[in-house]
């Protein structure tokens, strides 16, 4: 006989937030803005020049970090009852019914800062993380894991 399917209902049917808060964005925001201008103080000091060897390289970790704090600054996780998602450089999305393992990962005091985290592993071994600023969120990501947990118990 196979076990019912997990089903998870929140408690209300779109729960958003951003991945991350504000002051880690603040945070992302300083740091790049700090490099940006290291580099621009190279430039003007002469120490970077038009070739490869030098600017090339700059600029590609740059781009990078430019590339990277967009996404910081514009992710946003959204949790459905059939599923979890988050916009990040690609999408991240578990379907909840496919969960095997679920465990929110924060540092008590300090979730003002260092963003909680959802850790979870699907059936298929698919392991995602998904990030989030909100307490609502914060809510429903433990209420998902203990849910999910008492359901693995009754099996």
């Amino acid at each position: 006989m196979e076990s019912p399917p997990f089903l998870f209902t929140p408690l209300r049917e779109r729960t958003e937030s951003s991945a991350f808060s504000i002051a880690f964005k603040t945070l992302t925001v300083v740091v790049v803005s700090l490099a940006l201008g290291w580099a621009w103080q190279m430039w003007l000091g002469g120490v970077l020049e038009l070739r490869w060897e030098t600017s090339g390289w700059m600029g590609a970790a740059l781009g990078m970090m430019l590339y990277t704090q967009w996404f910081i600054l514009r992710g946003v996780t959204v949790l459905h009852a059939q599923s979890i998602a988050q916009s990040w450089i690609w999408k991240k999305q578990v379907q909840l019914n496919d969960l095997a393992y679920a465990k929110l990962i924060h540092i008590r005091g300090l979730e003002w800062f260092i963003a909680p985290r959802l850790y979870t592993k699907t059936y298929s071994n698919k392991i995602s993380v998904f990030y989030a600023a909100d307490p609502s969120m914060l809510v429903e990501f433990h209420r998902l894991a203990n849910e999910l947990q008492a359901h693995r118990l009754k099996r």
